[in-house]
């Protein structure tokens, strides 16, 4: 039924592989489009097409003779699929979609005219201008564009940090007094239909600003969880998406919810919804863009994710060690990406643990990351 339908996904990383093992299931053709020839995809898709999603011809070359082009990163040319949508390509999300994210100070600003709570932020040019703002210290200095995975995040504490600032476009946002790092993925049909996965408490490692791990359900009272994903829907509506988005909010000392990034694509911090929900964050954003009935997205049991990063090349067997010892233990799944020539501090794979209490499923990932650590049983 489905297998002349010819999809693309721009960029060929972890995401763009389990979103191909879920197209699999619909027996769906798939091509893939990146700039790195031994990219996790390449070995998943015998339509793997070497260009750069940020270059204008290479999108269109890859996606002109295709049904629907869907995106498993934001760094790609807007322009670019909007050609492709003016030639009868379907493009989720939206050009338009992309376009509000794709800058972290434009899509602050987007917000701002929907109501939506969005901590303070001051448009920072370069350096110089970032010095006439020290009175606004502490404060987190974000990169407008090209930021992903921790990187082109920097807490600013003092005037001495400004030194290590970011010299171009960037956003200087409020430090804000976080209670919880919580994260929603929420799904739109083309027809309007919005719903949530439960909300995730998130971990980040500090040195890096990148997620460490992340437990499902969050620990928030009913309220907190009602206002949570009631922005998230309505974040959802005010970029008119097609598709899934992950929104990452803050949840204040003072309670107060303020929407923090979005990604409108697969996220690490839905990997859990592969074992823990009824439907997982990958068949999600394929049911939705060829116009299927909504998959559910309640949990079937409590999670926890764990993040697995490549070591220094001195720890490397101890890891591999580790996993095999992490792997005798019941309801732990390991998700291996398959990188090559990794850089250290880069993301490998996750293990996702599962279990029918939620302090059962927490006490386990803390044994695990433990192990991971000492590199040992």
């Amino acid at each position: 039924m489905f297998e002349e339908i010819k999809i693309g996904i721009i960029g060929g990383g972890q995401l763009g592989s389990m979103l191909i093992r879920y197209a699999i299931d619909f027996g769906l053709n798939v091509s893939v489009l990146d700039i790195d020839p031994e990219a996790p995809c390449s070995r998943y898709s015998n339509s793997f097409h070497l260009g750069d999603p940020l270059k204008f011809e290479d999108v269109v070359n890859f996606g002109k003779n295709l049904d629907i082009v869907t995106i498993e990163k934001e760094a790609v040319d807007v322009t670019a699929l909007k050609r492709l949508r003016d030639i009868g390509v379907k493009v989720y999300p939206s050009p338009e979609t992309l376009e509000i994210i794709q800058d972290k100070y434009l899509q602050k600003e987007y917000l701002k005219k929907f109501d939506i709570p969005v901590a303070m932020g001051w448009l920072i040019t370069d350096k110089e201008e970032l010095s006439r703002h020290a009175d606004k210290l502490p404060a987190v200095l974000k990169k407008c564009t090209q930021g992903y995975d921790g990187r082109g995040v920097l807490k600013l504490r003092t005037v001495e940090d400004i030194s290590k600032a970011f010299n171009g476009p960037c956003v200087l946002e409020e430090l804000v007094d976080i209670r919880q790092e919580i994260s929603v993925i929420v799904s739109r049909s083309e027809s309007g239909i919005i719903e949530c996965y439960d909300p995730v408490h998130m971990v980040f490692d500090e040195e890096r600003m990148l997620l460490d791990f992340q437990i499902c359900p969050a620990d928030l009272d009913n309220d907190t969880a009602v206002r949570i994903c009631t922005i998230a829907k309505q974040v959802a509506k005010a970029v008119d998406l097609t598709g899934i988005m992950a929104v990452e909010m803050f949840v204040a000392s003072n309670g107060k919810v303020y929407v923090n990034e979005l990604a409108p694509r697969p996220h690490n911090s839905g990997h859990h919804t592969i074992e823990a929900a009824r439907t997982s964050q990958f068949e999600q954003q394929i049911r939705l863009i060829l116009g299927l009935p909504m998959g559910r997205t309640d949990s079937t049991m409590p999670s926890a994710m764990i993040n697995i990063l490549e070591p220094a090349a001195h720890r490397k067997q101890a890891i591999m060690n580790a996993l095999k010892t992490i792997l005798f233990a019941d309801n732990v799944h390991l998700h291996w990406y398959g990188k090559r020539g990794g850089i250290e501090g880069r993301k490998m794979g996750h293990i996702t643990i599962t279990d029918v209490q939620r302090e059962e499923a927490i006490a386990k990932s803390i044994m695990i990351r433990h192990i991971l650590k000492c590199g040992h049983a």
